[in-house]
């Protein structure tokens, strides 16, 4: 494997809440080499998806620096943050939130559209490669509420992959689906990694996937502990 596409350098979050302070990640270290799919795991409430906001630079660290790409985003403007989660970012969420009045083929597109892709028909054969690479070739055209809760986390993954970003985060994205679509999931995350070249970070707490990875993270309790 070569670089990191990730850099993690003791990062710690604080929440303010009532009576005091909480302490959701506690000098947190970890280094994601590029074309590799990680495994971030942990029980809920470990500190999962606040790292998770932080690498994707939806939330800051209350200590520490994030590095993506061989880049800080400490300092970087909400601007430029939000041009990098556009271009060097794709994004998986539990909740699959396609377009509900576009199609398969549609709903990919938005997002090439978002990451600044010019039409024409190298965006539509990247299109095409992303659904097929997803096992929806055949179900391009098809609206999301024609598809199953697997179909539709398929596009969100197509979806995610089609623009190249650098890194995909993927935030607990089988939890809503049955065991056997997650296996799936998790080996087609681990398939991408190697074929396109892209970087996978996922959270999850099923036991039944981590196989599928070439390395786990471990969290409890806001820190990192050795797996």
């Amino acid at each position: 494997m070569g670089k990191n596409v990730i850099e993690v350098d003791n990062v710690s979050r604080c929440f303010q809440v009532p009576g005091g302070e909480f302490w959701a990640l506690k000098k947190i270290n970890a280094a994601v080499p590029e074309s590799s799919f990680v495994i971030l795991k942990g029980r809920s409430g470990s500190g999962k998806t606040t790292l998770m906001n932080i690498i994707g630079t939806l939330d800051k660290p209350t200590e520490g620096e994030v590095r993506i790409d061989g880049e800080s985003v400490k300092n970087l403007s909400d601007y430029k943050k939000e041009e990098l989660r556009r271009t060097k970012l794709g994004f998986v969420f539990q909740s699959v939130s396609l377009i509900p009045s576009l199609n398969a083929f549609q709903n990919v597109e938005f997002s090439m559209r978002m990451a600044g892709i010019k039409p024409g028909p190298e965006r539509d054969a990247r299109i095409e490669e992303c659904l097929k690479l997803v096992g929806l070739g055949n179900r391009m055209t098809h609206m999301p509420a024609e598809m199953s809760g697997g179909e539709q986390q398929r596009v969100a993954i197509a979806r995610a992959l089609a623009h190249r970003p650098k890194l995909i985060l993927a935030d607990e994205p089988t939890a809503e689906l049955d065991s056997a679509m997650a296996a799936r999931v998790a080996q087609l995350f681990g398939e991408m990694s190697k074929k396109e070249g892209i970087t996978i970070l996922m959270t999850t707490h099923d036991v039944g996937l981590m196989g599928a990875a070439d390395f786990l993270i471990e969290l409890e309790n806001g820190e990192r502990i050795d797996v």
